[in-house]
């Protein structure tokens, strides 16, 4: 059974921060690639952030030099840090691995962030 844990959404006002959780049971969690997504209302799901087994990383262009994707292997974790939050930010974010064993996609659930003015 493959599971991600999203945890770290909530409402935050224009310009804070907040930190997405994401833990991984089930996988080898070292070997996965890891990305965000996130779903506005109306809006298709859209990548935030991916990151690699190895590390490297990609950022969708609305959030790139405000959200920082990372990994921790030791603690099958991969987090979003979000700085300069922006009312548009908000949105459904949803983590997603993509695994080699067992093979396939996995999706979390969800946790929402919501961002005032």
């Amino acid at each position: 059974q493959v599971q991600l844990v999203e945890s770290g959404g909530g409402l935050v006002q224009a310009g804070g921060s907040l930190r997405l959780s994401c833990v991984v049971s089930g996988t080898t969690f070292s070997r996965n690639v890891m990305g965000w997504y996130r779903q506005a209302p109306g809006k298709q799901r859209e990548l935030v952030a991916r990151i690699e087994s190895f590390g490297s990383t990609i950022y969708g262009d609305s959030v790139k030099g405000r959200l920082t994707i990372s990994r921790d292997n030791a603690k099958n974790t991969v987090y979003l840090q979000m700085n300069s939050l922006k009312p548009e930010d908000t949105a459904v974010y949803y983590c997603k691995a993509g695994a080699p064993w067992p093979a396939g996609t996995y999706w979390g659930q969800g946790t929402q962030v919501t961002v005032s003015s």
